[in-house]
């Protein structure tokens, strides 16, 4: 009995050593993202911290970021889905986020006028300690809903 422990023991632990053979991996369904092709790509960083890239492959991919400081940053970038859409977005990355926009991105509703009042009454009497510069870019947002 003990014996047989000690042989199920050593298969084991043979099983577990033996060398592990990486995945495959492919792009989706090893559709056209398999055998892309860089066909541009230039990135330049400075020593001030500011940067620009972009880059174009064959399979219509493409992207370009660019930053003066090298903490906000814009750029863009454009695929085409497996649908056959072309999607592209611009964005603005910066203390506020990341913040998309594109074609076929939902965009926020207007605001309802009375919460854009009450917004604008607290804005011209401000409690104690509130963060007018909070309320102010709140304020701006709202009233952009509104077109």
């Amino acid at each position: 009995m003990f014996r047989k422990l000690i042989i199920a023991s050593l298969v084991v632990s043979l099983v577990v050593a033996s060398p592990q053979r990486p995945q495959s991996r492919s792009a989706g369904d090893g559709g056209d993202e398999a055998g892309a092709d860089t066909l541009a790509q230039d990135t330049v960083i400075n020593a001030d911290g500011s940067y620009t890239y972009n880059y174009e492959t064959s399979n219509g991919i493409s992207a370009s970021q660019a930053s003066n400081d090298g903490t906000n940053a814009n750029g863009n970038f454009a695929y085409t889905a497996p649908d056959g859409q072309r999607y592209e977005i611009v964005y603005v990355a910066d203390e506020n986020g990341f913040q998309p926009q594109g074609a076929h991105l939902p965009t926020e509703p207007p605001a309802p006028e009375h919460v854009i009042r009450m917004l604008e009454e607290m804005r011209a009497n401000p409690p104690e300690g509130a963060d007018i510069e909070s309320l102010d870019a709140t304020l701006n947002r709202l009233r952009a809903t509104l077109g």
